[in-house]
Formats: structure tokens, C-alpha cells, sequence
């Protein structure tokens, strides 16, 4: 990883256990999506989250492992290689206690225009913070 990464820990509460008793896939999603939203207001420039937000294209995902209710895991996640018009590939990964990857993720990511809500091409500027 040599793009600048950020960090977030999650813990299961009883709520994201699933029959099986451990962590849905759903909220894994969730948990993706909140690493990504969480980046961009720590790392974008006030001017770009006024004029820009994102919402998700593409969710691939690797299960290598889970957490059980009350267990923590910490997600990092960064932005891969340049955006394509307007797209960006941003990379997650969530390590257990033990510093074990149990879930990777790569997602896809479309920049849309907040006043028009048109999909907007990714400027270089705009990724800066994030590369």
C-alpha cells in the first residue's frame, strides 16, 4: 500500500449477528460503505464535499474468516490507482484482534455532482488527498 490509508474499528453488537452466529455479510457491506464515507469527510477537501458525494457501483468481496458478538476488527481502506472518468476503485480490509485479514474488499465508486446528481468526472485534484 503505498497510497495514504485510513483506519476504523468496528465492534459486533448483537444486532449484526447473524443465525450463524457471527457477523451478516450485509453488515460487512455496511461496515465498507461506512470505511469509504468516513475517508472521504476526514480527507477531502471542504470545497469537493460541498460539490461532490458518492455512491457505490461495484462491491467485490473476499470472506476469509468473521468475528464473533463483541469482537473488533479494524478497517483500512485506500484508494487504488487512478479514477477512470468517474469512477474510483477504493481497497478495504478488516484485520481481527489477532491481525488476521478476515474480509478484503475492493469497491467501485461513481462521483456524482451534488446540485445536478450527474455523474461527474474524478479530477485529479479531487483524489489528491487520497494518493
Amino acid at each position: 500500500m503505498t497510497a495514504p490509508t485510513f483506519e476504523k474499528t468496528f465492534t459486533a453488537s448483537p444486532a449484526h449477528i447473524d443465525e450463524l452466529g457471527h457477523v451478516n455479510n450485509a453488515v460487512w457491506v455496511q461496515w465498507i460503505q461506512d470505511m469509504a464515507t468516513a475517508h472521504w469527510e476526514a480527507a477531502a477537501r471542504p470545497a469537493d464535499r460541498e460539490a461532490y458525494f458518492w455512491v457505490v457501483t461495484r462491491h467485490e468481496i473476499d470472506y476469509r474468516g468473521n468475528i464473533a458478538q463483541g469482537d473488533s476488527v479494524t478497517g483500512t481502506t485506500w484508494i487504488e490507482g487512478p479514477a477512470r472518468g468517474a469512477q474510483s476503485t477504493r481497497r478495504v480490509e478488516f484485520r481481527d484482534a489477532t491481525g488476521k485479514h478476515i474480509v478484503s474488499a475492493t469497491t467501485t465508486w461513481a462521483m456524482l455532482d451534488r446540485a445536478t446528481r450527474c455523474l461527474a468526472r474524478v479530477r485529479a485534484d479531487v483524489l489528491a488527498p487520497f494518493t
